[in-house]
């Protein structure tokens, strides 16, 4: 009942923003050389994928639950300052992922490979402004339920380094048990980490 009451909304998906505490995560990937926004999109897609409610999507008007969700995240090329959009499967490990998503990021040229699949998690870091707030363009597919992960600027406030992050979810499968089940999912990991 909830999925259909949502589903027929004018705008079904909704967002949230809120910080997270990266101080340790941030200390971390440096001391070991990766990059911070490909970690972080390992990170948030290895805790959403252990909550159901994040790999609902729909298919051909019926709903699919995956399995395992891959990446899809935009990454500028600094020289024309326009995006690519590049799709990475997930890995075991942080470490495999950022080595993979490296890898595939060097080597693909095009800006678009095609259309993005439904099994993928949509990344689009904005890491030159601090934000509070973020809305993103609508396709005006309303089944559109691949959630959208997005984080600003970090700056340090009370010691500690603090980064605006958003979650655009469609309201048919996820809600805000499942946004606040991920956000300390989430914290904990890149406590952790």
């Amino acid at each position: 009942m909830h999925c259909q009451i949502f589903r027929n909304s004018i705008e079904p998906a909704f967002c949230v923003t809120f910080e997270l505490d990266i101080t340790n995560f941030l200390k971390k990937t440096k001391e070991k050389k990766l990059s911070f926004t490909i970690s972080l999109i390992y990170a948030v897609s290895k805790c959403a994928n252990t909550i159901e409610e994040f790999r609902y999507r729909f298919v051909d008007e019926k709903i699919v639950l995956f399995n395992r969700i891959d990446t899809a995240f935009t990454y500028l090329n600094k020289e024309t300052e326009l995006f690519k959009v590049v799709n990475v499967e997930m890995k075991d490990t942080l470490e495999e992922y950022v080595i993979e998503a490296t890898k595939v990021d060097s080597n693909q040229k095009e800006y678009f490979t095609g259309p993005l699949g439904n099994d993928i998690f949509q990344f689009s870091p904005l890491p030159w402004i601090s934000y509070t707030h973020i809305s993103h363009t609508n396709s005006g597919k309303r089944d559109n339920a691949t959630p959208l992960f997005d984080w600003g600027k970090y700056s340090e406030k009370d010691g500690k380094i603090m980064l605006p992050f958003s979650i655009q979810a469609h309201h048919s499968f996820v809600d805000g048990i499942h946004i606040g089940k991920l956000a300390d999912l989430l914290q904990n990991y890149l406590n952790e980490y």
